[in-house]
């Protein structure tokens, strides 16, 4: 029998082995989220693999490569390094490594010299002070108090619901759908149906709705008069960080981003020290929004290929 990885197609049954793999690393990028490989598989051609004590990642890479994220898990990272290497020759595909500055550190302490690395500003995570983020306190947040005073007394009905299938699995079922409906709404008349990368993540929203139980997700709902103007999805993504994989707003309710961004971190993150709102994918709009929440930090991710 082969002595490399079984790669298999990303399945909800394999978050109850992946999560505590995941657990080990502790790490606070967005790739060593089980949900989020999860729901975005299909566009990336993710696949994974229970190597030792390692939870291996590859997806679909340009030119002849084989993407891996570095492992999550434990062990001898001079081993796993070779056993990726050469599934990556059995596949007739060059390794391109995705690493954080943790993972880059292990790399070059294992084999060092061998591979080169490359920053990626696209795929940087945007890490954020949570009680910075829930109190909005100082000069820079001005705006955004502005913005949210603005949504109060437009809205003097608004409520906040959480979303949280432990509680009332039947209220649950009926918030989701409300969700699902305004997805397709906002879709509508934001135009995804003419923009890929939009179609895209439509459709991974689609998925964490879907399976969001058995993903232990939590959710928020903002409703001004009844009508749900804007809702939110993340989870606990390790030791000290809450991750946000999905935040709506109609844009023609003012203020609805901003409120929704802190009411939910406030209800559902509040004692996990950072929130990752993850990367931007290159889009200026994106960007300039994310950079508008002054974020503590950049997590900055490189591309290792050998030398």
């Amino acid at each position: 029998m082969s002595n490399l990885p079984q790669f298999k197609e990303i399945e909800l049954g394999d978050k109850e082995w992946a999560d505590p793999l995941l657990a080990v690393s502790d790490y606070r990028a967005t790739e060593y989220s089980f949900t989020s490989l999860y729901i975005w598989a299909r566009f990336f051609g993710t696949r994974i693999a229970r190597w030792k004590d390692w939870m291996l990642i590859r997806s679909e890479g340009e030119d002849g490569c084989a993407n891996y994220i570095f492992p999550a898990g434990s062990g001898d990272v001079r081993e796993v390094i070779g056993i990726m290497e050469e599934d990556a020759a059995s596949i007739g595909k060059r390794l391109v490594l995705w690493t954080i500055e943790e993972t880059r550190k292990k790399i070059e302490e294992a084999v060092p010299g061998r591979y080169t690395f490359s920053p990626v500003r696209s795929s940087f995570d945007y890490i954020y002070r949570t009680d910075s983020m829930i109190s909005l306190t100082g000069k820079k947040y001005q705006p955004k108090r502005n913005f949210i005073s603005r949504f109060k007394t437009l809205n003097p009905d608004w409520t906040y619901e959480s979303i949280c299938a432990d509680t009332d699995p039947e209220t649950c079922r009926r918030q989701l759908e409300e969700c699902r409906k305004m997805t397709d709404e906002w879709c509508a008349l934001n135009g995804c149906r003419h923009n890929q990368s939009m179609q895209m993540e439509s459709c991974a929203v689609r998925k964490a709705l879907h399976d969001f139980v058995p993903l232990k997700l939590c959710g928020g709902m903002l409703r001004c008069g009844g009508r749900l103007v804007a809702y939110t999805i993340g989870e606990r993504l390790n030791s000290d960080t809450f991750i946000v994989h999905v935040e709506k707003a109609f844009s023609d309710v003012t203020g609805a981003y901003p409120m929704i961004n802190r009411t939910f971190l406030e209800h559902e993150a509040a004692g996990l020290e950072y929130v990752n709102r993850e990367d931007d994918a290159g889009d200026e709009g994106l960007r300039k929004a994310k950079l508008s929440y002054h974020p503590e930090y950049m997590l900055e991710k490189y591309l290792a290929v050998r030398r």
